[in-house]
């Protein structure tokens, strides 16, 4: 009997006809954490949007913008620490994560179009204001939600996210020569960014134990950008993080105006966003709580536990 049961679960796995999790005979399902994290997705301009949520719709929303080239897997263990207290939206950018990936040739992947389908997510899900974590192409995408509506934005958590030209070092040379000519080689020359030895050093470098990394991370993210096509998305938003750029001015002179609480938790050590884009934000911004943390780019695998405590004490003092 058991036997028969085994074989019936596994050809219906295989058929792709089960959609709940399995119970076996006798084995009693656990209770559902009231802070469990969900993966869903949502159809917006004739495409799936991935995101994970998680927390009581009736709290206070904390959106969670991801960075290049990983998606709302970065924020698998901050997610449950947020949400006992807060409601929780991590999606994933088209192109990216679980999120559909339509060809390059047939979809114009900027900057712009995904911070629409930010606020379109969001206006579907009926949030009105919202606290919001900025990280790399996260911070773009955010400044440029913040700059349709800054009274919607309660608070901003700024981790290696750039708003400023001193926050563009060396690193981006090669990308700069592509802004200024999108030729085949110049977009050629930027391959090497997308490779697993370039993953991996965006994961490990600056990091001061890097046993803490999860090597899952960049496997799970290499696969995504392996995918066939990706490359032509990733090539696309390179040239388009150019766009960003000229909004600097425009998004600065929107945190004088409407001085929204920021919570600085910086990578220091990071070569892509270093800390000298960190330290401006003092000049237009009031409210700030200002952290250096003494790590690398994504600064959630080694201080996830410190920035979840300053997160938390941040949030409860502005968005509660």
């Amino acid at each position: 009997m058991k036997l028969e049961i085994l074989h019936s679960t596994a050809a219906a796995l295989l058929a792709g006809s089960l959609l709940l999790p399995i119970t076996m005979p006798g084995q009693a399902r656990a209770a559902e954490s009231p802070f469990a994290v969900h993966m869903t997705a949502m159809e917006i301009d004739g495409m799936n949007i991935a995101y994970r949520e998680a927390g009581d719709p009736n709290n206070p929303t904390v959106l969670l913008l991801h960075g290049f080239p990983t998606s709302s897997h970065m924020f698998r263990e901050l997610i449950p620490e947020l949400a006992e207290r807060y409601h929780v939206i991590a999606p994933d950018y088209p192109g990216f994560g679980a999120s559909d990936m339509p060809d390059a040739d047939s979809y114009e992947y900027s900057f712009a179009n995904t911070a629409e389908i930010m606020i379109e997510l969001l206006d579907r899900k009926n949030v009105g204001d919202y606290a919001v974590y900025l990280m790399d192409y996260g911070a773009p995408i955010g400044y440029r939600m913040f700059a349709q509506n800054p009274d919607r934005v309660s608070a901003f958590v700024i981790q290696n996210g750039n708003a400023y030209d001193e926050g563009l070092r060396e690193f981006w040379d090669p990308i700069k020569a592509y802004w200024t000519d999108k030729s085949p080689e110049n977009g050629d020359a930027l391959r090497g960014f997308l490779t697993l030895d370039a993953t991996k050093w965006q994961f490990t470098h600056g990091v001061g134990d890097v046993s803490s990394v999860n090597p899952d991370n960049y496997w799970h993210v290499q696969y995504l950008l392996d995918r066939p096509g990706n490359q032509e998305v990733q090539l696309e938003m390179f040239y388009d993080y150019g766009s960003n750029v000229g909004e600097y001015p425009k998004w600065q002179a929107l945190f004088r105006e409407h001085q929204p609480p920021a919570l600085i938790v910086w990578g220091q050590n990071d070569m892509i966003f270093p800390a000298e884009g960190a330290h401006p934000y003092k000049q237009d911004l009031q409210d700030v709580e200002f952290h250096l943390l003494d790590t690398g780019h994504f600064a959630l695998e080694e201080y996830g536990d410190v920035i979840a405590s300053e997160m938390l004490e941040f949030l409860d003092r502005t968005t509660r």
